[in-house]
């Protein structure tokens, strides 16, 4: 494979951090280390560290992604087999593996379970695996469900009775049209930062250093505090969340935006991409605010290329929608908004939803996304995002509507008040000071955990042993 020289040496970098590892199927084991001295002899092993999937390897593989649809001219092309495999450990598993010192991040040495409650979330949701002890992660992607599992199976052949499996998630990309899409309908992953020196930035994608999700490199404000083996290394955080999508649909539906210009399912669909921020397309709001444009979400010259800043009130994206809450471009400035980036790498679980779950406007089967990130600092990165953004009624600050001082209110999609009721403003373009109730937490954490995905050439010589 040929490798395009970066600044940061993409070998010695598990494959998901900063490209993404690309798939269609991924596999979550959570695992505990039954056996110590053991593990780290196969984690050590050429046979271990050859399915261990570096940047490098991403880089290479998506431009034979690239060439093969080059190759097929825009027609349907058959997809490259292939699998990857990352891992990442817990404070407790680096602990008993006797990498102790200090990383620097006071978030994850306490660990996700520790911040449940300022992270927002409603505790008692929480599942009983990610309650107590866990040592590690597994990643394990690929084209197919054939690719993941018989990679699957020689990794765990190989680990044998060294770890034990814990909790086990099976995420998968939606069928069809609904490919790109998470389980509300809407496309996800259109705006990942750019990484300075390693990924060429589209119009209007933010730009950050490496150091925003590279431990050791610039950018990273913690540095200087860091052991030296964490260099190359990223916080992964992971997140199971629940989507209430039938419940989710019929909040839309009783609330349609000019029902008598649109009609109840064209003012529906305008309500739930005022609180997103985008339309299913994935087509901006803040360019296209009264009508969906499938052809503009599908140019990546023009589906990220916007920035809140005409008009400057909410008539065309409101100041709490997700997508504004998250990244909030113009209303901070980009050298704000940059320390803050995280890469998201995260794919839908469960089932679609079925016929009866429709009629009767109530989940009864369990769908979610398993959510990914990563970042050099949780206090930079994904804490701050989801506590100082989505979950701070007063964010984004400064704002005002009528020549008053406004309170945009939670972000409708993710912002969290520990099951408590919250309220979000401005989805009404024709009412902008009016808040809305929301009824319920639409996405509700079931918890989660953070994790440390070091170097490829620490995980062979600091965690493996020959």
């Amino acid at each position: 494979m040929s490798v395009v020289p970066t600044p940061v040496d993409l070998t010695d970098v598990q494959g998901d951090v900063i490209l993404q590892i690309p798939k269609r199927v991924e596999n979550f084991i959570f695992f505990t280390i039954a056996q110590g001295a053991a593990f780290r002899k196969v984690v050590g092993s050429q046979a271990f560290m050859a399915l261990i999937t570096s940047a490098a390897d991403v880089q290479g593989f998506r431009q034979h992604i690239s060439a093969q649809k080059a190759k097929y001219q825009g027609k349907i092309c058959p997809l490259l087999p292939h699998s990857a495999v990352n891992i990442a450990f817990t404070q407790s598993g680096l602990n008993l593996l006797g990498l102790t010192d200090n990383l620097g991040d006071p978030a994850f040495t306490a660990g996700q379970f520790q911040h449940a409650q300022q992270l927002g979330d409603n505790v008692p949701d929480w599942l009983p695996a990610f309650k107590g002890d866990m040592h590690g992660i597994i990643l394990i992607a690929g084209d197919c469900e054939a690719s993941v599992l018989a990679t699957e199976a020689k990794l765990l052949l190989l680990l044998g009775h060294t770890i034990k499996q814990v909790f086990k998630v099976n995420g998968v990309v939606r069928p069809g049209a609904e490919k790109g899409h998470e389980h509300f309908g809407y496309r996800d992953g259109i705006s990942s930062p750019a990484v300075k020196g390693i990924v060429a930035p589209l119009p209007g994608q933010q730009v950050c250093d490496p150091g925003v999700l590279l431990m050791g490199q610039p950018g990273d404000t913690s540095a200087a505090t860091r052991p030296v083996w964490a260099k190359n290394g990223s916080i992964l955080v992971y997140r199971h969340l629940d989507q209430l999508v039938p419940e989710f649909d019929k909040f839309k539906h009783d609330n349609p935006l000019f029902p008598l210009e649109l009609g109840i399912e064209k003012g529906a669909e305008l309500f739930g991409a005022r609180m997103f921020g985008r339309w299913k397309s994935g087509a901006p709001i803040d360019i296209t605010p009264t009508q969906d444009d499938p052809k503009l979400a599908d140019d990546p010259q023009r589906n990220n290329n916007f920035d809140f800043s005409k008009p400057t009130d909410q008539t065309s994206c409101p100041f709490a929608a997700h997508v504004r809450k998250t990244n909030p471009r113009s209303d901070l400035g980009a050298a704000r908004v940059a320390p803050h980036s995280i890469n998201r790498t995260g794919i839908p679980f469960g089932p679609e939803v079925t016929p009866l779950e429709r009629q009767n406007h109530k989940t009864s089967l369990e769908r979610g996304l398993a959510f990914v990130c990563y970042q050099s600092i949780l206090s930079n990165g994904f804490e701050f995002m989801q506590e100082s953004w989505a979950n701070s009624p007063g964010f984004i600050f400064g704002k005002t509507v009528d020549g008053k001082p406004f309170n945009p209110g939670f972000d409708p999609i993710i912002g969290q008040k520990n099951g408590q009721p919250r309220q979000t403003g401005g989805l009404d373009p024709k009412a902008q000071g009016a808040n809305t109730s929301l009824p319920q937490q639409f996405v509700i954490s079931k918890g989660g955990a953070y994790f440390f995905s070091p170097s490829l050439s620490v995980l062979k010589t600091r965690v493996g042993t020959a």
